[in-house]
């Protein structure tokens, strides 16, 4: 006897809980397993300027940053509380490098002389003095020859 004949077959179906229980098993797998590279610490060699030196010097304004955190501009000790204030001891530079006189045309160019153990943050200050003050001449110091 044969009772199912008004039902026909059922189409076959493809069970995909197993198939991603597997891709997630492999998925961890493949975390785990995986090394992943960090770089603490860059190491770089800062440039070296061999050029030789310009006989006339431009009107200018050294700005000197030791690790400690002490600025210099001119040769002159500064003490500011905020950016604004190194802008000031800038202008009140390129008055007395002008013997008092407005500034000229010319900006003065800002030569920034930085120890290698000075907090980055400290070169920002200077940059962004010499950008209140109006300067936008803006150099770093180089060491001289190969020495360190």
């Amino acid at each position: 006897m044969n009772f199912r004949k008004g039902r026909g077959r059922e189409a076959p179906e493809i069970n995909l809980i197993p198939f991603i229980d597997v891709l997630l098993v492999i998925l961890i797998f493949l975390m785990v397993t995986t090394t992943y590279s960090k770089f603490t610490e860059l190491q770089i060699t800062l440039p070296v300027a061999d050029a030789e030196k310009a006989m006339d010097r431009p009107f200018d304004i050294n700005v000197t940053i030791d690790a400690k955190g002490n600025y210099t501009v001119n040769k002159v000790p500064v003490s500011f509380h905020d950016v604004a204030g190194l802008a000031e001891a800038l202008r009140a530079a390129a008055k007395e490098a002008n013997d008092g006189q407005p500034a000229p045309e010319k900006s003065p160019a800002v030569i920034i002389n930085a120890d290698q153990f000075a907090m980055h943050q400290m070169v920002i200050n200077v940059m962004e003095a010499a950008r209140l003050a109006g300067y936008a001449k803006l150099t770093f110091a180089a060491q001289t020859g190969g020495a360190k």
